[in-house]
Order: structure tokens, then C-alpha cells, then sequence
């Protein structure tokens, strides 16, 4: 007979409301108010992301992942973008596929060269292109809310899985970032999906320990940046399992052993499984200079049970690592990297709110004593990530710690297993407070900065690249010109991988010619403002700003 003071407990809910009588009307309204109220903070969700994807130009980054998502798919190859692996880019190229793009298999440039091509030069139509491109990563980002949901659901019940799950809807970062045909957010959700699964594997874990470990696999397979929590990961399978078994000690090591194995190799083969995907062949000739690691990262690249592309693509991040990056911080230019940096630039793009809410979740997940178990599971991913991605080279933005929002979105729903009723609506009132914050910033997710530093419209005074301006907006510059400026001289010094002259805009670039000839209208990406020395540093200080296009764009009169 089983020893009932030796077996463990069955994690449950940890708070949930109370049921109604039977027979009582209210029971049947709660039945289609909570998905009524879901389906809400997801629509508006989607008709943000939605709508901000049809007006943005193709920021610096997608080109690429475009090229490289239609090259996999039209030809079968691996050759560009070697440094993130396929799947991303095969999810990318799933929308591209539906719009049925000229393809030009002649081409030869290198894999920022293809995506402009592409977009530009092969016939096709950039704005449908890029907007059907982006459509997987939003049907990604609208699914990982439901992640969000119920990983809360289970821990605090449904008022605080409705609270994480606004949260995570009006998250500017987010919505920006998982409206772009990139990797930053799929990466990130995979990860916590694969945290939540592993939660569940306390109750059964011959089915969630093997999808825990195809969500990190699914992970790993989308950027390299998330290889730091496979260990964190495969750690929580084994101390899944060993809650979850009531054997003996000995054989419960073998089996919590076992489950991280498990989680590892279903990782592994998810990551071949990818890159078989592409090319059944696994062909492999690098078009770029791949460098030579050497010491402890070269052993690591060495070791890793992965193929010769990814880990040639390792090779290329850690060569990237070792660039001379530009940074800029508070108005402060800077070469190199800041340790703070990821702490400092989260503390201006994150909703007050959202910041208050984040730390009191993480409390309560530490603190409270029903939580406790799950601490690790909400917090550990993140904390590593984090870490990870602090010790990083390029200070270009908070797309790098985004995985933030969706952990720390379950941790603040948390907050909601206190009892006290003023708890309740301090929580509502800070949930409140974020929603009106990011509905204002509507379209402007990408350049968003909270109450604190001036709102969208101040943020390039913080902070620069993606944080602002990532070339997003050279459409609305256009149509700026157009409506403001027909007829007028124009000067453009634009960061991006857009091409100007498609959209209708001709221009010139003011730093090849005497800085005295420089009159009329001058057009300044501000990223480029904010990293502006030399030449362009002397126009920006001998002009007038007059002019602001989608606060990423500072127009300026000589």
C-alpha cells in the first residue's frame, strides 16, 4: 500500500475563485465572460500590432531575415544569416510563402544585399510583402499570451491570469517587437513555454517533459542567445520529475536524471530537425568569414551536438561579440558596453506600472509560501537570461531582454494571492494606468518611453538603434515631405535598410558636400543624430529642428 505520508503533493492552483451555487445565474455569466475578456486583451492586442505592421518600413534587421526566410524556402539552402538558426526564419517565411513573392535565384550579393533586392529590385510590393512576413510572428506573440494565461491561472487564479495577461497585451515592447518580422520575441516565448510546461510536468511529466523539451529545442532553434538556459531548463525537468515520483530516493535521481536528459535531447533533435528542413543535405559553404574561437568558447562551440552551420554561426556571434560597438545612454555617447546598460534603458522603456508591478510579483513569487515552488520556474529563465544578456557587446536595445515582460507578467499576477482587498484594487489601478500609458503610445510602440522620461516623443535623449529609430518610419517621412514640404530641397541621413527613392523621396546626403551648401530641408534618422560627430554633428548644431516623423525622425530647416 502506498505510503501517504511519503508521497508528494499534486500542485494544484494555487487560487481560485470561489464556485457559484448551483443553478445561480452569475455561474453561467462566468462562463463566457472570462473568454469575452480574453478574447478583448488579445484583440486589442492583435489590432495594435496589426495596424502598426501596415504603416512601418522594413526596419534594419528584417531585410535580412526575409532574404535568408525565402532563400529556405525557394531554394533549399543554407547560406545567409548563418548566425541565428532556421526556424525563425521558417516561420518568417511561412507568410512570405502566402504572398507569392518574385524570386530572383541569380542573385549573388551578400544577405543584406538579398533582402533589399528582394523587397526592391525583383518586382514585388515591400508593403504587402513585409506585412505578410510579419503575420506568422503576430499569430506567434498572440499564442504566447495564452501561455501567459495559463501559466498565471495556475499559480494565482483567474483574476491574477487576467491581470498578467494585460500586462503582457499592453506591453510596448511586445507589441513593437512581435509586430516585426524578427526574432526577439518567438525566441523568447518559446523559452516560456517551456518554463510553464515543465511547471506542469509536476503532475505529469512522461508528457510535459518531452514538450518542455521541443518548446527549448523550438528556442535554441531560433537564436542562439537563449542557449544559457538549457541548463537552467533541463535543472527544473529534473526537479520535475523528482517531485512527481514517489519511488525511492535512489530511483528517483535516475529519474529526475532521466527527465533532464529527456528535455536535452528532444532539444537537440528539434534543433537537426530544423536545419533538415531546409536542406535534407545539411550543405553547408559559408559566404562569410567564419573566425576562429579559441579558449573556452571555442571548446563550447566544439562540443555542442549541433550542426556544422550552427555552430559556424556561434563562431560569427562571438566574433560579432568582440566588434567595437557604439553605445549611447542618457544623452551619453560611448564605445564599448555598459554593464548597467539593459537595466538602465528597461528602466525608461517599461510602464511605470508595469515596473511596480514587476518587482512586487517577484516578492510574492519569493515570499509567499504557496509560490515558493514555482519561484524557480517564473524567475530562474529570466534571471539567466538577463545576466547573459548584460555581458553582452551591443548596447542596441531592449529587444534583448524582452523575455522580461512575459515572465515577469506571470510573476505579477502573482500578486494577486494576497488576500487583502486594497491589494486587489492597487492591482487594477496599476494594470489601469499601463493600459492608458501604451493606448496613448499608439503607433508608436517601437520608440516608446514611460511617464518618467517624456514619453515616445523624448526618448531618442535616452537612448538610440531599436530603442527609437530602427528605419521604421521612412514611410511617414515620405508622406511628411509630401504633405509639408512639396517642391522643397531635401537633405536625408537615414539609418535603415529601406530605400528611400522607392517611397518617392529624393534626396541627397548632406556630408559629402561643404556644409555650406546644405539649405532647405534636412531629414535626420535619430539614431544617427545620436551617434552624429564630424560633418553631420555640424549640420544638426547649424539647423532648426521644425519638424518630428513618428518620434524617430527629427525633420530640421537650413
Amino acid at each position: 500500500m502506498r505510503d501517504l505520508r511519503t508521497a508528494p503533493a499534486v500542485p494544484r492552483p494555487l487560487s481560485l475563485p470561489p464556485p457559484s451555487p448551483a443553478g445561480a445565474a452569475p455561474r453561467s455569466g462566468r462562463r463566457w465572460a472570462l473568454p469575452l475578456l480574453v478574447s478583448v486583451l488579445l484583440g486589442q492586442m492583435a489590432f495594435a500590432m496589426v495596424t502598426t505592421a501596415v504603416r512601418q518600413t522594413p526596419t534594419i534587421d528584417e531585410p535580412v531575415y526575409v532574404g535568408a526566410a525565402v532563400e529556405y524556402t525557394h531554394e533549399h539552402r543554407l547560406r545567409h544569416n548563418p548566425e541565428h538558426p532556421p526556424l525563425g526564419k521558417l516561420v518568417i517565411g511561412a507568410g512570405v510563402a502566402l504572398a507569392d513573392p518574385r524570386v530572383d535565384p541569380s542573385f549573388t550579393g551578400d544577405q543584406g544585399d538579398e533582402g533589399r533586392h528582394l523587397l526592391y529590385e525583383t518586382g514585388n510590393d515591400p508593403w504587402r510583402l513585409m506585412l505578410w512576413a510579419r503575420l506568422p510572428v503576430i499569430a506567434l506573440t498572440l499564442l504566447f499570451g495564452l501561455v501567459v494565461f495559463a501559466f498565471a491561472s495556475e499559480l494565482a487564479g483567474t483574476a491574477g491570469a487576467l491581470a498578467a495577461l494585460a500586462l503582457y497585451c499592453f506591453s510596448p515592447d511586445v507589441i513593437a517587437h512581435g509586430s516585426l518580422a524578427t526574432l526577439d520575441v518567438p525566441a523568447a516565448g518559446f523559452v516560456l513555454t517551456s518554463a510553464w510546461l515543465l511547471w506542469r510536468a509536476r503532475r505529469g511529466p512522461r508528457l510535459y517533459v518531452p514538450l518542455a523539451g521541443v518548446a527549448l529545442g523550438a528556442a535554441l532553434a531560433t537564436k542562439m542567445s537563449t542557449l544559457p538556459v538549457a541548463p537552467v531548463l533541463m535543472a527544473l525537468a529534473a526537479v520535475s520529475v523528482w517531485r512527481s515520483s514517489a519511488a525511492g530516493r535512489g530511483r528517483n535521481l535516475g529519474r529526475a536524471a532521466a527527465g533532464a536528459g529527456v528535455v536535452a535531447l528532444a532539444a537537440v533533435a528539434v534543433v537537426w530537425v530544423t536545419y533538415l528542413m531546409v536542406d535534407p543535405r545539411l550543405r553547408w559553404t559559408p559566404e562569410q568569414h567564419v573566425p576562429t574561437v579559441r579558449g573556452l568558447r571555442g571548446l563550447l562551440v566544439e562540443t555542442l551536438p549541433f550542426p556544422e552551420a550552427y555552430r559556424d554561426g556561434m563562431r560569427i556571434q562571438f566574433g560579432l561579440e568582440n566588434r567595437p560597438w557604439q553605445g549611447f545612454l542618457f544623452g551619453r555617447l560611448y564605445s564599448g558596453s555598459l554593464w548597467y546598460y539593459l537595466p538602465a534603458a528597461l528602466l525608461v522603456k517599461t510602464p511605470l506600472g508595469m515596473l511596480a508591478l514587476w518587482i512586487a510579483g517577484a516578492v510574492a513569487v519569493v515570499a509567499v509560501r504557496r509560490l515558493r515552488p514555482a519561484a524557480p520556474c517564473v524567475l530562474a529563465a529570466p534571471a539567466v537570461l538577463l545576466a547573459a544578456a548584460m555581458q553582452g557587446a551591443r548596447d542596441l536595445g531592449t529587444r534583448y531582454a524582452v523575455f522580461l515582460p512575459l515572465f515577469l507578467a506571470v510573476a505579477a499576477g502573482c500578486v494577486l494571492v494576497a488576500r487583502p482587498r486594497w491589494v486587489s484594487v492597487a492591482v487594477g489601478a496599476l494594470v489601469a494606468f499601463v493600459a492608458v500609458g501604451s493606448l496613448r503610445a499608439y503607433p508608436y510602440y517601437l520608440p516608446y518611453s514611460n511617464e518618467a522620461f517624456g514619453g515616445p516623443g523624448r526618448t531618442r535623449e535616452s537612448l538610440h538603434d531599436s530603442n527609437v529609430d530602427w528605419g521604421q518610419d521612412l514611410g511617414r517621412l515620405a508622406e511628411r515631405l509630401r504633405e509639408r514640404y512639396p517642391g522643397e530641397r531635401v537633405w536625408l541621413v537615414y539609418k535603415g535598410s529601406g530605400v528611400p527613392s522607392f517611397y518617392g523621396i529624393r534626396s541627397r546626403d548632406p556630408r559629402g558636400v561643404p556644409a555650406g551648401d546644405v539649405r532647405g530641408v534636412l531629414a535626420v534618422s535619430d539614431s544617427a543624430a545620436a551617434k552624429a560627430t564630424g560633418r553631420l554633428a555640424e549640420l544638426i548644431g547649424g539647423s532648426r529642428p521644425v519638424d518630428d516623423v513618428g518620434h524617430s525622425i527629427t525633420i530640421y530647416r537650413r
